[in-house]
């Protein structure tokens, strides 16, 4: 092996022994403690991109790949310890195996005492006030898993075969843009990915893997229609991938929306027996996390404490924030006829642009920049996906820094790394912070 490769391995390795180490360094030391872990680990692999692109291809492929499943298989049998959300993803397969719709009786309602178990139910969050929230294609998702198996590791079993699929459509889109495809490591083996898919199991995985086919789709075999399609079943297991349809969008075309509009409406099919029960906890979900107020929205939250309560400034930032999203999709939908490389680029700004100005306060919402992570290596796009590990609050007891610092040195990373962005674009520069 050359230099470069088994350097590349040895990162890999390192790596490995942090994610092996990761859920004892949490529930040992706390939130600061897995967070400094996990930003550690981001940075090997900014690192490790380096390194496999002066390494030979096929070494480094092996590589990447093969230690890539390790990290997963590392995670397999361990319960989450980050979040608690794929529990109520068993807990809604298991409530539909009975043909009980999952939006019609929250988890602890008597109707559902007899599927209760220790493994599953006592985890569950909001539980005993909630019915699901989760769309109607995640909850089929849900189902046919469970119909394989019930519990957590066929779950992250079904998410890693998801993952065969994202990653083999970033190695196509890699090599059309004329990037090594190599820089998949950007994707193996980052942090965001193995602790809130590989650890976590969040429904973000299947989101991510259903709208990167979209997205391929679109750009590559120019099937618009069908990528609106596809695109619309990934928004109906998370919404946010509801920003990449402007991707399959013609300037005054209607087939792809039409399209879209009723793959939406045909999943909804199958739930439509409670009728607006499929909404029951919306509004209790916006109140709980703040997007009522504006709290949640960073720059309003920051807005409000340098200079006091302004009158409708949450309703301003939610218009400013539309026009803004807006501008980029119709920017994205009337570049139809560019290059692979420039539709992608201008789709990664529009994503950005949505998951900043919904400031989520959980890691595992910006899951849906990595594919613009792997293309394009952007500062600001590393800075948004490692500094998210900040965030975390699950430790009762550790010593903690207050949410808004935490929260602030997030965004200000972030916002330094689009400075840093801009700055190397008005020189020429690609503004790639990983090669």
């Amino acid at each position: 092996m050359t230099g470069p490769t088994l350097r590349l391995l040895g990162v890999g390795l390192a790596i490995l022994a942090l994610v092996l180490a990761g859920p004892v360094v949490h529930r040992q030391l706390g939130d600061l403690a897995f967070g400094a872990l996990a930003i550690g680990q981001g940075a090997l692999v900014i690192w490790a991109i380096r390194l496999a692109a002066r390494a030979p291809e096929r070494r480094a492929l092996l590589i990447i790949l093969g230690i890539g499943i390790a990290l997963r298989l590392a995670l397999l049998f361990v319960a989450p310890h980050l979040s608690s959300d794929a529990f109520r993803y068993v807990w809604d397969g298991r409530v539909q195996g009975e043909w009980i719709n999952p939006y019609r009786y929250v988890p602890a309602a008597p109707e559902l005492a007899f599927l209760r178990d220790a493994a599953i139910y006592p985890f569950i969050n909001r539980a005993d006030y909630a019915v699901t929230i989760y769309p109607p294609a995640a909850e089929i998702l849900f189902f046919l898993v469970g119909r394989i198996a019930d519990g957590l590791v066929p779950l992250k079993l079904a998410y890693f075969a998801l993952e065969v699929v994202t990653v083999a459509v970033l190695l196509d889109l890699l090599r059309r843009i004329g990037q090594p495809v190599t820089r998949i490591v950007a994707y193996a083996w980052h942090p965001l990915v193995i602790w809130e898919i590989a650890g976590s199991a969040h429904i973000d995985a299947a989101m991510l893997s259903v709208m990167a086919l979209g997205v391929w789709l679109a750009v590559v075999k120019r099937r618009l229609v069908l990528a609106a399609g596809v695109i619309a079943v990934a928004t109906l297991m998370k919404p946010l991938a509801a920003l990449a349809l402007p991707i399959a969008w013609k300037p005054w075309g209607w087939r792809a929306p039409a399209v879209a509009l009723g793959v939406v409406a045909l999943l909804y099919i199958p739930y439509l027996s409670v009728g607006t029960g499929m909404f029951a906890f919306v509004h209790g979900y916006v109140q709980e996390e703040a997007l009522e107020s504006g709290e949640a929205f960073w720059l309003v939250w920051l807005v409000t404490r340098l200079f006091g309560p302004v009158p409708g400034l949450r309703t301003i930032y939610i218009v400013a924030a539309a026009a803004l999203l807006l501008v980029l999709a119709l920017r994205l939908s009337f570049a139809s006829e560019e290059d692979a490389e420039s539709r992608l680029r201008r789709l990664s700004w529009l994503v950005f642009a949505g998951v900043f100005a919904l400031s989520p306060g959980y890691p595992w919402y910006y899951l849906c920049l990595m594919p613009f992570v792997v293309l394009f290596g952007s500062p600001h796009l590393w800075a948004a996906t490692i500094a998210g590990y900040l965030l975390y609050n699950e430790v009762q007891g550790d010593p903690e820094v207050a949410f808004w610092i935490r929260d602030g040195a997030m965004n200000l990373a972030v916002f330094g790394a689009l400075v840093w962005t801009a700055l190397r674009a008005r020189t020429g520069r690609p503004g790639e912070g990983a090669g």
